[in-house]
């Protein structure tokens, strides 16, 4: 594999640049003296960013975009070896690395690097840490994959030791980070486009935790059903949370209050420490939390400051975000949720709060994930009172024919929830807008571009 020499910046360049993650990189290289060149499928904020930075940015992938001058090629998943950009760098002989190979080497710079891994909740997690490191002053270099207001964007570069960045399983991606603090916060059923099962994806995680050097710490969900796989064997210090109390951290009395915010007792080795209050929604945050907080005591920063950091965490853009109200007091909440699991603790935590009837309008992602899962989002939105189905957003993937957004809404309507499918955003907003009550609640809930459908009401 090649190998970066910080110390000796060259001309990198970045196929899908405006990506969030690979925006990130290219401004961490981009203040390190690097000089950067990319390329995206079309121009957005994050590239016009990008440009106003220093890099040079090409709209559309072509041949011609991989220039002589090039030292090394990084690219994301979702570029294939039929790519025009990836041919040419292949001819030319230009080294390559992946996304997480890049990721991987920037953290080998930073002494307490933190990588936070999960099926669900990594954004969250990571948001929650960010806040705690800066309200501690440590200067840290941040990467996360949403938008954070704290940071202004998805990326902060600090001059210190510290870097806190998200772990994703996809791909096996992580297996190129070697954090000095681990945490995996669960291990589900996601991704089956690649992993062949669970318990694929279980050993994917064992994996990961073994990359944590011996002087490291793994701190993971004590109770999920696959603990023992992933830490089995691991030289380094294991630290857990949860719910049981054979958890190390733990929380006790569990409240909310009228807007769905959480507060908690912390329990460190079954003592009770303090009420932790949080800005964000739900008892699954609860458990995020307690894995931020665990890292926290363990890099030596002070439980007052950990507690007014997690005060001031609202999260990330599109988790649970609260956009406004249209016609009668019907509060539009937007959510990034696209796994049954997420989709369940979103609609959960949304129990907490107050309404009249609660809409969801699903966009599921990806073909292969709403296949393989199609049951479990029957159950996860037949909750609601009335859920609409939107197309698939196909992400990466092409329609199999195997699937359809009207099967799934069908599906939930015989277990006979008020649920449909129309097969166009407008007219998605027409029947909200005709339909939605006074006091209730509409949610739009999925990882593509269903979150328009929420802005579109507002701005009317």
């Amino acid at each position: 594999m090649y190998k970066i020499n910080f110390s000796k910046p060259i001309n990198v360049h970045f196929m899908g640049i405006g990506g969030i993650s690979m925006s990130g990189l290219a401004e961490i290289l981009l203040k390190a003296g690097f000089k950067v060149t990319g390329s995206d499928m079309k121009a957005s904020e994050i590239t016009d960013q990008l440009a106003d930075m220093g890099a040079l940015i090409n709209i559309g992938q072509c041949a011609s975009n991989i220039t002589d001058n090039i030292d090394l090629v990084v690219y994301t998943a979702a570029i294939h070896p039929d790519n025009e950009e990836f041919k040419a760098a292949v001819e030319k002989n230009i080294p390559m690395l992946t996304r997480a190979q890049l990721l991987g080497q920037i953290m080998e710079n930073y002494k307490y690097s933190i990588a936070v891994s999960g099926t669900h909740g990594k954004t969250t997690t990571t948001s929650m840490l960010s806040y705690i490191l800066i309200d501690a002053d440590t200067d840290p270099t941040i990467s996360v994959g949403g938008i954070l207001d704290s940071i202004g964007g998805n990326i902060r570069v600090g001059k210190s030791e510290y870097f806190v960045t998200e772990a994703c399983e996809y791909t096996n991606s992580y297996h190129a980070f070697k954090p000095f603090i681990s945490i995996i916060l669960n291990v589900d059923a996601d991704h089956l486009d690649f992993f062949k099962d669970i318990d694929e994806i279980a050993e994917s995680f064992h994996v990961f935790a073994t990359k944590t050097p011996k002087e490291g710490l793994v701190i993971v969900n004590g109770d999920m059903k696959y603990y023992d796989t992933v830490v089995r064997d691991l030289e380094c210090r294991v630290v857990t949370f949860g719910k049981g109390a054979q958890n190390k951290y733990s929380a006790h009395n569990i409240r909310f209050d009228d807007f769905g915010h959480p507060t908690y007792t912390l329990v460190v080795d079954g003592k009770e420490i303090t009420d932790i209050t949080l800005k964000v929604f739900g008892e699954h945050n609860v458990y995020n939390s307690l894995s931020a907080i665990a890292a926290s005591l363990e890099l030596g920063i002070s439980i007052d400051v950990i507690k007014q950091g997690l005060s001031e965490c609202v999260g990330a853009e599109r988790r649970f975000e609260y956009k406004g109200t249209i016609l009668d007091n019907v509060k539009v909440m937007d959510d990034y949720a696209h796994h049954p699991t997420e989709i369940a603790a979103t609609l959960k935590a949304a129990k907490n709060t107050s309404y009249n009837e609660l809409w969801c309008v699903f966009q599921p992602h990806t073909y292969s994930r709403t296949y393989a899962l199609f049951d479990e989002f029957v159950d996860a939105l037949k909750v609601c009172d009335h859920v609409i189905v939107a197309d698939i957003y196909a992400a990466r993937e092409k329609d199999t024919g195997l699937v359809s957004a009207k099967q799934l809404a069908e599906k939930i309507a015989e277990t006979g929830t008020d649920a449909f499918y129309l097969p166009s955003f407008d007219d998605i907003e027409n029947y909200l807008l005709k339909n939605c009550k006074k006091n209730d609640l509409l949610i739009t809930m999925g990882a593509g571009n269903v979150y328009s459908i929420g802005n579109d009401l507002i701005k009317n």
